[in-house]
């Protein structure tokens, strides 16, 4: 059961499902609307919304109050644990999967970063030190 739960606005519902699941191991929950669907990873929840207008009955990414209209992409991210960065990359790769900028190693993770269809960024992780992992 999911114990976190993340909205990302896309610019298509159907294309961001097919980029989580086939690619970074997402399952669809829900998907009841073109403009809409919950996908799950773990104790994770990805609510992907497309723009929609006002008289749609979603409301995740409706026009704010003074008009300023919800758009995907940005710096704000999900961190997916994986096992081995460089294999994990190299089967990405073939598969036309975007990357920001190549394999970087911090002070507790090897990471990089890749961008769902809409240009949202998802950062891929492998920890280097014990304190950096993630419990399972």
């Amino acid at each position: 059961m999911s114990t976190v739960s993340v909205r990302y606005i896309v610019d298509d519902v159907d294309a961001a499902i097919d980029f989580y699941c086939e690619q970074l191991g997402f399952e669809q929950q829900m998907h009841r609307d073109p403009a809409f669907a919950m996908l799950t990873r773990g104790d994770l929840r990805l609510v992907l919304v497309s723009p929609v207008g006002p008289d749609h009955p979603g409301g995740g990414s409706r026009p704010m109050s003074d008009g300023i209209k919800q758009q995907a992409g940005g710096w704000n991210r999900i961190m997916l644990q994986v096992s081995d960065l460089e294999s994990t990359v190299e089967a990405l790769r073939p598969a036309g999967v975007r990357f920001r900028n190549e394999i970087v190693t911090g002070i507790g993770t090897k990471q990089i970063l890749v961008q769902d269809p809409a240009g949202n960024v998802v950062e891929l992780f492998e920890p280097i030190r014990s304190e950096a992992r993630l419990s399972s």
